[in-house]
C-alpha cells in the first residue's frame, strides 16, 4: 500500500501530521480525492469536511476545516486551515450555538472587519456541523 504523509495546520496548532493512503478536502471546486503521487495542486479550501483513510485504522480521521489553502505534491499533502477541528474535539450543541451567534453577529456588522470575523466564525461552526452530519450518516 502506497503512503503519503498529510500534514494539516490552523492558525492555533497542528491538528494532524502522519500517513495517509487516500484522503477528501474540500476545495473551492469541489472534494479532491488524493492518493500518494498525486499530481502537484495547489487549491483553496472551503468550509467542510476533511476525510483522512490512515493505514492500519479502521476509522477515517475526521477534520473540520474552514477555509484555507492546500498544496499537493507527490508524497505530501498541506493543509494551511484558517480554522481546523478534529471531530472527536466537536460538540454539536456547541456548534449549533456558535453558528447562531455568528449569524447574529453578522447582521450586526458595521463594518467590514466585523462582518469578516463574523463570517469567518460562521464557516467554522458550519464545518463543525458538516462533519458531525457526515460522522452521524456514515456511521455503520
Amino acid at each position: 500500500m502506497s503512503i503519503m504523509q498529510v500534514e494539516v495546520v490552523s492558525n492555533e496548532q497542528s491538528i494532524y501530521e502522519g500517513e495517509a493512503s487516500f484522503a477528501v478536502i474540500p476545495t473551492v471546486n469541489g472534494e479532491l480525492g488524493i492518493y500518494p503521487r498525486h499530481e502537484p495542486v495547489m487549491s483553496l479550501v472551503r468550509p467542510g469536511v476533511l476525510r483522512l483513510t490512515v493505514p492500519n485504522e479502521k476509522e477515517e480521521v475526521l477534520v473540520a476545516v474552514a477555509g484555507g489553502v492546500l498544496e499537493v505534491r507527490p508524497h505530501k499533502i498541506t493543509v494551511l486551515a484558517d480554522v481546523a477541528v478534529r471531530s472527536s474535539e466537536m460538540d454539536e450543541a456547541r456548534a449549533a450555538e456558535a453558528k447562531k451567534a455568528a449569524e447574529e453577529n453578522l447582521a450586526k456588522a458595521q463594518d467590514s472587519q466585523s462582518r469578516a470575523k463574523a463570517q469567518a466564525a460562521l464557516e467554522a461552526a458550519i464545518a463543525q456541523l458538516k462533519t458531525l452530519d457526515y460522522i452521524r450518516t456514515h456511521k455503520r
